[in-house]
């Protein structure tokens, strides 16, 4: 398999994600439904955070402003970085229609990452903006970022993170008979540490330590606290600039994983007399 030259590389990309685009545009509908969970998940959040505030002026480190402005940014940055990348590859492996992408001269991963940005720019206009205007015109809460440039930089490194943290679970139905159950674990422990749940700041101390070793916290808990303004996990306080230089080493340590299981799932692959 050879490397695609960086024009031809785009070609493709924005054929697929075209494609991808009208293939889920006839299930629009999902994503308008989706649009009504966002905020039903954010008025309840609003209330939970209002009730345990009560009258105090911040828990550890954050204002109850800044604590609704936190919920309403992961709501959005996850209509722009959710995936599904590792259901569509164990669903390949298992009917045995992988093979049809083996036989291709493109990396299968080139492949889904060019269906996500399709899927997610569908996202963009019947979740995103339907959702950002309900909370600005509805709720009115803030949406400005405290920096829109660094919030692009990092929700986009967020999109890689997702998007190889699922590729790595998917190519992990080439050693298991169904890995549903893998994905399912993963899926549980995402939410929780990726802080969509409740602040990482919120967690006992070694816990929070230890997210700087996963890659939970970089797929929406750090694009988060970059749209507030200041990011605090560990006792330890990091500059924006510095938090997203260290979520960039975080993806390309896990696109790096994502090559090293991919090869060696191909070997797998072709050992087997695929």
């Amino acid at each position: 398999m050879t490397a695609l030259p960086l024009v031809r590389q785009w070609e493709v990309m924005r054929a697929v994600s075209v494609v991808t685009y009208k293939e889920w545009a006839a299930y629009r509908t999902h994503s308008l439904v989706s649009v009504f969970v966002g905020p039903v998940y954010f008025v309840v959040q609003y209330f939970i955070w209002t009730a345990v505030y009560g009258g105090a002026g911040t828990l550890h480190g954050l204002e109850l402003t800044q604590m609704i402005r936190y919920f309403g940014a992961a709501t959005l940055i996850g209509y722009l970085t959710m995936d599904f990348a590792d259901w569509n590859l164990s669903m390949l492996v298992r009917t045995g229609r992988y093979l049809t992408f083996a036989l291709r001269p493109l990396h299968h991963r080139f492949f889904a990452l060019s269906q996500k940005v399709g899927h997610r720019a569908l996202g963009f206009l019947f979740e995103f903006l339907p959702c950002l205007l309900i909370f600005v015109l509805l709720f009115r809460v803030d949406m400005r970022p405290a920096s829109a440039g660094w919030l692009l930089v990092t929700v986009a490194l967020a999109f890689l993170m997702g998007f190889y943290v699922r590729y790595c679970l998917g190519l992990a139905s080439f050693w298991l008979v169904d890995a549903r159950g893998l994905q399912g674990v993963v899926a549980i422990l995402s939410g929780l540490f990726s802080g969509t749940l409740i602040p990482l700041v919120f967690f006992p101390h070694w816990l929070q330590v230890l997210q700087f070793f996963l890659p939970f916290q970089y797929m929406l808990y750090v694009p988060a606290m970059v749209f507030t303004g200041s990011y605090s996990l560990g006792s330890t306080h990091l500059s924006i600039p510095q938090v997203v230089g260290c979520q960039a080493a975080a993806v390309v340590v896990m696109f790096l994983l994502s090559e090293v299981l991919y090869r060696a799932a191909t070997r797998r692959f072709t050992d087997s007399g695929s």
